[in-house]
């Protein structure tokens, strides 16, 4: 993984990494916990604004569910949404398909959203984009981070 911060500036909620071999993302955020206090609609709304930042053309959610946390850590079940989102990118006539995995976990002790995405690219203008066994195997590794991700310092949300 490359991380981001080397490369440009990223704000300090932000971590963002890059697979080295292809346009697969990570990005991990701390924001203020938003008003919807349903799981579902708190995680549709992150990803709405995730599409309003990239001025998404279409967004479209395939699925909600929760993958509970049954390791007794105090770590959060994650909420999870698969969506895809059409991005227009570098002047190109026809916009990105960008694959979106997002975890939501809410700290509500600390009134925080813990979202973490993981953004492929499977159509884009400059052929930058991964194929299905690599989407299928991004997949994979998204739903093991997701379910070992394990918070051990809570005052990192002050």
């Amino acid at each position: 993984m490359l991380r981001i911060r080397e490369i440009r500036q990223v704000p300090d909620n932000q971590e963002v990494l890059l697979y080295p071999d292809s346009g697969v993302s990570i990005i991990v955020e701390i924001l203020e916990k938003v008003e919807p206090s349903g799981f579902d609609d708190a995680v549709r709304f992150h990803f709405d604004s995730l599409a309003h930042d990239n001025l998404a053309v279409s967004a479209v959610v395939d699925a909600v569910n929760v993958i509970p946390n049954d390791r007794g850590d105090g770590t959060p079940s994650a909420i999870v949404l698969y969506g895809t989102q059409q991005v227009p990118k570098f002047n190109h006539a026809e916009p990105d398909t960008i694959h979106i995995f997002m975890a939501l976990y809410r700290i509500t002790s600390k009134a925080v959203d813990l979202v973490v995405s993981f953004n492929l690219p499977t159509k884009t203008g400059d052929g930058n984009e991964v194929s299905r066994e690599y989407a299928d195997a991004v997949r994979e590794q998204f739903q093991k981070f997701v379910r070992s991700l394990k918070i051990v310092d809570y005052r990192l949300f002050v």
